[in-house]
C-alpha cells in the first residue's frame, strides 16, 4: 500500500533542525552547517533515498553515545598554496566537508584549483552541499566521499567498497545550478527499504542477495550487497574514489569505513575550480545556458516531452515543498515527534496528510 506523508512548512522545519542539532549539545555555528545540510538534501532529494531530516535520530544517538564528536577540531595537517590535508577528529561530517571546500575554494582564490583531501570524518549527508558551497563563490566544485563497504566489486557476492558519492555543481545564468548529486550504485538500501514497505518488486540491477544471486526481493536484497551503476563501470568509480580519498588522505577505505562506530573513518575530498581564472563568470555562465539549450533542443525519443539536466527535477522539487510544505515519511514524522519529546523541545507541526 502507498506510503503516507505529512506535509510539514518548510522554514518551521528549518527552525526544528536548527533546535534539535542545539538541543544535543551543537554549537550554533555547526548546527547551522547541519541544518543547511539536512534540510538541502530534505527539499531536493525523494523520500525513500533516505537523506534528509530522517537522520536527526541517528544524529541524536551517535552524538549520545559519543561516536560523533560535535566541536571537534579542524585540523589543517599540511597544506600549499593549492593543497590541504585535513583531519576532521570525528566530528560531524556535514561541518567537516563544508569547511573543507570553503578552505578549497580559498586556494582556489589564489592558485585558480584548490583540492582538500579529509581524513577522520563522518557520514557528511548530500555530495551536493559541499559542491554548491563552491558555486556560491564563483567556482566549480567537485564533492567526492567514501562509504561503508556495501558495493560489491563486479563478480563478487559481498560489499568491499562504497556508494561513494559524487557532488559536481556548475553555476548557470538560469535559475538554478547544474547540478550532478549521485551515488554510484544503481540504489541505495533506502530506496529498497521503501519498495519493501509499498509491497513492490525492484529491479534486478540493484542488489544482490547474500549468496550473489541477482534478486527483485527488496527485503532479500536488504542482506546482500549493492551493484554498481553500470556494472564493472560502478565498482571500477568507486574503487577509484576510494583511492581519491581515503587511500592518499590516510584514512579508511574499502572495509575500513564505518567498521567502528565509534570511530568511523570517514574520507572525503573537495575541489573548488576559481572560473575567473579562465575567463569573466559571466561569460561562463552564458557559455553553460547555451549548452543547456543545446541539450534541451535535442531530439526527444517517443513519448517524452522535456529533456532535463542534472539537479533540474531536484530544483522543481525544492521549488514545490517551499511553496506547499515539504513531504515528511509518517513514520519519521512521528519518530521527529519523539525525538522532540526525548530533547525536551517543542514539535510544532500537525498532522496533515498529503493528499
Amino acid at each position: 500500500m502507498p506510503i503516507s506523508l505529512v506535509r510539514v512548512p518548510v522554514d518551521a522545519l528549518y527552525e526544528f533542525t536548527y533546535t534539535c542539532f542545539t538541543a544535543m549539545g551543537v554549537s550554533p555555528e555547526e548546527a547551522a552547517y547541519c541544518t543547511r545540510g539536512l534540510m538541502h538534501s530534505e527539499l531536493r532529494c525523494l523520500p525513500g533515498q533516505g537523506q534528509g531530516v530522517r537522520r536527526l535520530p541517528v544524529y541524536h544517538e551517535r552524538i549520545s553515545k559519543g561516536y560523533i564528536t560535535p566541536g571537534a577540531p579542524f585540523e589543517i595537517v599540511k597544506e600549499s598554496p593549492a593543497l590541504a590535508l585535513v583531519d576532521g577528529h570525528n566530528g560531524l561530517g556535514s561541518v567537516v566537508a563544508q569547511k573543507s571546500m570553503e578552505l578549497a575554494v580559498q586556494k582556489a582564490k589564489i592558485s585558480g584549483i584548490g583540492t582538500v583531501i579529509v581524513r577522520g570524518s563522518t557520514h557528511f549527508g548530500s555530495a551536493a552541499v559541499p559542491a554548491l558551497r563552491a558555486v556560491e563563490q564563483g567556482c566549480l566544485g567537485v564533492a567526492f566521499t567514501n562509504a561503508g563497504p556495501e558495493m560489491a566489486p563486479w563478480g563478487a557476492a559481498s560489499g568491499v567498497v562504497g556508494t561513494n558519492p559524487w557532488g559536481i555543481a556548475a553555476p548557470t545564468g538560469g535559475a538554478f545550478s547544474v547540478v550532478l548529486d549521485i551515488a554510484l550504485t544503481t540504489a541505495g538500501k533506502g530506496m529498497m527499504q521503501w519498495h519493501a514497505r509499498e509491497g513492490m518488486k525492484m529491479p534486478l540491477d540493484w542488489a544482490l542477495t547474500p549468496d550473489g544471486e541477482e534478486t527483485d526481493d527488496p527485503e532479500a536484497a536488504m542482506k546482500g550487497a549493492l551493484l554498481g551503476i553500470g556494472q564493472h563501470k560502478g565498482y571500477g568509480l568507486a574503487m577509484l574514489t576510494d583511492v581519491l580519498t581515503g587511500v592518499i588522505a590516510g584514512g579508511g577505505f574499502g572495509l575500513a569505513p564505518y567498521s567502528n562506530p565509534a570511530q568511523q573513518d570517514v574520507s572525503h575530498t573537495m575541489i573548488a575550480i576559481d572560473i575567473a581564472w579562465f575567463m569573466p563568470l559571466a561569460e561562463f555562465t552564458a557559455r553553460m545556458d547555451r549548452f543547456i539549450g543545446d541539450i534541451k533542443a535535442a531530439k526527444k525519443r517517443p513519448g517524452v516531452t522535456e529533456i532535463l539536466v542534472p539537479g533540474e527535477v531536484d530544483h522543481r522539487r525544492e521549488q514545490e515543498y517551499r511553496a506547499h510544505g515539504a513531504h515528511l515519511d509518517s513514520v519519521i514524522f512521528d519518530q521527529l515527534q519523539e525525538l522532540a519529546g526525548k530533547l525536551g523541545i517543542t514539535f510544532p507541526f500537525d498532522r496533515e496528510e498529503v493528499a
